[in-house]
């Protein structure tokens, strides 16, 4: 097994990062026609009040399909200090948030034009912090039949589909109130447990 596909996440769930860290080579999807309601352009963390959505607002292309590369951001809502604001009220209680909210920050005060480029930065800076050292390989074309395709298999609406990963729980800051929230995204992890993360990475995943 030594390389997979993956299509482009949103700061991706633990599930996509425990790809990046089961294959040593990664083709990471740029020539699909983008999907709606997926990681592609939202993500999920541990809110006071239970799990909490976070979706980057898309401009709506101009033909009814458009390559998930092509989308563009939309600057609807004030979104970007609303998801900030949301990852601080969630993690600023977090035993490692202070260490790595200088990182994130910046990407929500710089705009970006289009989503696969944000989505592929936040991913490249989660794989440096939890020190994930996939080769990425951007595809050229679609090629619909692929060895390892979790293109479409990790999303939020089919979380079992995937008997490679078991999520292993970890110390959440809202855990004793909602128990423990498997496959959220991946700061999750980072914010709760650190160097850690990696670990829990490698237990999650069944060989």
């Amino acid at each position: 097994m030594s390389s997979a596909y993956l299509s482009t996440t949103y700061l991706g769930p633990v599930q996509q990062y425990c790809k990046l860290v089961q294959f040593p080579e990664i083709y990471m999807e740029t020539a699909e026609n983008y999907i709606k309601q997926t990681y592609r352009n939202r993500c999920t963390i541990a809110g006071a009040n239970g799990p909490l959505s976070l979706s980057v607002p898309i401009e709506k292309p101009d033909t009814v399909k458009c390559l998930t590369k092509d989308i563009r951001i939309s600057d609807h809502g004030n979104w970007r200090h609303l998801h900030w604001h949301a990852m601080v009220s969630a993690y600023h209680m977090s035993p490692f948030f202070e260490y790595y909210e200088d990182d994130f920050a910046p990407f929500y005060e710089k705009k970006y034009h289009f989503l696969f480029d944000f989505n592929e930065e936040l991913r490249r800076l989660i794989c440096e912090l939890t020190d994930i050292q996939p080769s990425v390989i951007y595809t050229a074309d679609y090629r619909p039949e692929v060895a390892h395709d979790f293109r479409e298999r990790i999303r939020p609406k089919h979380p079992g589909e995937d008997p490679a990963f078991s999520p292993v729980p970890y110390y959440q800051v809202f855990r004793q109130k909602h128990g423990f929230l498997p496959n959220l995204s991946m700061i999750d992890l980072l914010f709760n447990m650190g160097p850690e993360s990696l670990l829990i990475l490698k237990d999650s995943i069944v060989l």
